[in-house]
């Protein structure tokens, strides 16, 4: 069963943007946002919960500001925890290209008896899908160990009780999708709409769909302006639809050649023309933490968030109450982490995850 503190996660979400949506003629009751009525999702259950609801407020939001520590002691890190979450893009993988060490670091904390999950703001693919990228590059995974934020879309659909009658658009690609189609939801756009293109003339006007309760956006290599338009006509115009986004990445790695423009470019545009906030279920938001928390019936003391982004992953441990470790080996440089600019701080950081494999860590 979901925790209090998921339906005070989502309650913070929506007590911030309810006052963007329109006070009637909703599709259904904007209402659910700030709780969890009964259902089902992925052989977990939830349930509405009451609870005083909460604003999400920059004071709420401010990350730790002490100033972090190098590794030094990976054995007495290991100890302290029984999770250990990774982030997988500059973390387990660059691109389609293991980073050193991965296998037999993780082979490690198995077999000191800890849980390990993998937490991927990537919606590109399903939870499925990851764990045939998982065993292509030769590791172990169980696919009850990922969680994307596709998977996340869709679940916190399932949560709110979103109306099966109602269609969800997609701007993105095809994990979402496949998670949408496995929650049950009906769904529209998604790469097909990548070919689609409109033909500016005097008089043209653009028709869609009025029964699209929500539109999700994540990352989308086949994003156009008919995408745009067609997510800003539902927001804009469907009573109640609900902006909802994957992440909000600024970059992204889809080669180990160069950082790429991210999932937040994408949701970007759709913040521009609608004026409207999205709804994040992926990092930083404690969505997907509060989630598999729940589910594995872990202890937020006892987890280690471990991953290359200050912003996504660091705050993502930090707003769920988790120790925190930063590996350089992605978006994050050495001088990046001292700026002092920088005001999120990780409790330890370290060159890559295979350090854990020296009592002493690696000298950054």
């Amino acid at each position: 069963m979901l925790s209090r503190s998921v339906a005070s996660a989502v309650s913070q979400v929506s007590s911030s943007t309810s006052s963007l949506l329109p006070n009637s003629k909703q599709l259904f009751s904007f209402k659910t946002l700030s709780g969890y009525r009964s259902s089902s999702f992925c052989g977990g259950s939830i349930r509405k919960i009451n609870h005083k609801p909460l604003r999400m407020t920059s004071s709420s939001m401010t990350p730790r500001a002490m100033a972090s520590k190098q590794l030094e002691n990976a054995d007495q890190l290991i100890d302290s925890v029984e999770t250990f979450i990774f982030d997988c893009d500059g973390v387990i993988w660059k691109g389609d290209k293991l980073i050193e060490g991965v296998p037999e670091t993780l082979d490690m904390l198995r077999a000191k008896g800890k849980r390990l999950v993998f937490v991927t703001n990537n919606s590109t693919k399903s939870r499925k899908q990851y764990g045939k990228k998982f065993e292509t590059l030769g590791l172990n995974v169980n696919e009850e160990e990922i969680f994307a934020s596709s998977f996340a879309a869709a679940a916190y659909l399932q949560s709110i009780n979103f109306p099966k009658d109602k269609k969800v658009y997609v701007i993105g690609e095809e994990g979402i999708l496949k998670e949408l189609e496995l929650a049950g939801f009906q769904y529209l756009g998604g790469p097909d709409d990548g070919k689609k293109q409109i033909e500016l003339k005097p008089g043209f006007l653009m028709e869609h769909e009025h029964d699209v309760g929500a539109v999700v956006v994540g990352f989308d290599r086949y994003f156009n302006y008919y995408k745009i338009q067609y997510g800003t006509l539902c927001i804009r115009e469907n009573p109640g639809c609900l902006f909802i986004a994957t992440n909000r990445d600024a970059v992204t790695h889809l080669t180990d050649a160069q950082e790429w423009a991210g999932g937040g470019s994408m949701v970007g545009a759709l913040v521009g023309s609608t004026q409207r906030e999205p709804l994040v279920v992926g990092k930083p938001s404690t969505f997907m933490m509060d989630y598999l928390a729940d589910k594995f019936g872990i202890q937020k003391s006892q987890i280690c968030m471990v991953g290359d982004r200050l912003d996504t992953d660091i705050l993502f441990g930090q707003n769920g109450g988790c120790k925190t470790l930063l590996v350089l080996s992605g978006v994050t440089s050495i001088s990046m982490l001292e700026s002092p600019d920088n005001k999120i701080q990780p409790d330890f950081y370290t060159s890559k995850i295979s350090d854990f494999l020296s009592p002493k860590a690696a000298t950054v």
